[in-house]
């Protein structure tokens, strides 16, 4: 502990009779030899102005963000990349400054004139990080979904779990974890059904041919006027929309408020079985696809059949 003081204290303080001044006057008091002084003291200064940076970065800028972010009332969804990107702005200032502060003149030129080279190669390469984290971009200001969602897009849809910069993590609805690059929801079309306050749903009954339309669109009418879930305004309805080969289709719509995948299901689930149990109360059919063949066949000849002994 008196060490790691005297190094802090030999950072303002004069040196010593071999000429060094400040953290190398330090350590030539505790024995390090001429030879490492150097560089031994460029790390020490790095470090100690990287920690102290760092730390009031941490102490100052995050919780001001925070704060900031509060008052202008953004979300969860908002917030979390807001707090990846200062945190990085701190890390980066820090790095800068620790080494600025230990002397590294060469090494920064160095570094700037190796990037400099560097910097196409690395742009083919990261090709595809670049067009997701300007994908993430696009995301967090178009705000097609937030976390919480139930999305769907290329045949897969769950829950919006995470949002980062480069990737979005949704549960499926099978309890597995998607980790969905960014470009790929903002290249393709995205389905949100619970963007909005309310949802519709739609399913098709099929009822015979001899069964009464008008007695089975009220049945499909009443049954949705009687469930809690389902509301009166928009109000229900009910279609003619197919003539199939063993079926009349009558496609009913109706809407729900506040929709998530578990109200979709449940309420399509009562729903339907409600009416099937009235379409079985009246004698409704529900006809199911069938098939019937029909022809012959003639043998022309008959193969002799050798008589017992």
């Amino acid at each position: 502990m008196s060490d790691a003081f005297a190094v802090l204290t030999g950072l303002f303080l004069q040196g010593n009779g071999n000429g060094y001044t400040g953290v190398r006057a330090v350590l030539s008091d505790l024995g390090v030899p001429d030879g490492i002084i150097g560089v031994t003291a460029q790390f020490t200064k790095f470090v100690i102005a990287f920690v102290v940076v760092y730390v009031v970065g941490r102490v100052v800028f995050l919780p001001l963000a925070n704060r900031v972010m509060d008052r202008r009332g953004l979300d969860r969804h908002a917030k979390l990349p807001i707090r990846k990107l200062v945190h990085f702005v701190v890390v980066f200032a820090a790095i800068t400054v620790a080494f600025g502060f230990a002397e590294f003149g060469n090494f920064l030129t160095a570094l700037a004139t190796i990037g400099a080279a560097a910097t196409l190669a690395i742009g083919f390469a990261m090709q595809d990080i670049i067009a997701n984290f300007v994908s993430g971009v696009f995301i967090f200001t178009d705000k097609p979904f937030r976390i919480g969602d139930w999305i769907e897009w290329n045949g897969n849809s769950g829950i919006v779990e995470d949002i980062s910069l480069r990737v979005t993590r949704v549960r499926t609805f099978d309890n597995e974890l998607l980790t969905v690059p960014n470009s790929q929801l903002t290249s393709n079309v995205v389905k949100n059904p619970v963007a909005k306050d309310q949802l519709r749903l739609q399913f098709l009954f099929g009822i015979g041919y001899d069964d009464d339309i008008d007695q089975a669109t009220d049945i499909i009418l009443e049954e949705a006027t009687a469930h809690d879930g389902i509301l009166e305004d928009p109000e229900p309805s009910v279609r003619l929309t197919e003539l199939g080969d063993s079926s009349v289709g009558l496609k009913s719509r109706i809407w729900i408020e506040n929709p998530s995948r578990a109200d979709f299901v449940k309420t399509r689930g009562e729903y339907v079985q409600a009416v099937k149990e009235r379409f079985d109360e009246e004698g409704i059919d529900i006809p199911y696809p069938n098939r019937t063949l029909g022809g012959s066949l003639e043998v022309d000849q008959l193969a002799a059949v050798p008589a017992d002994d």
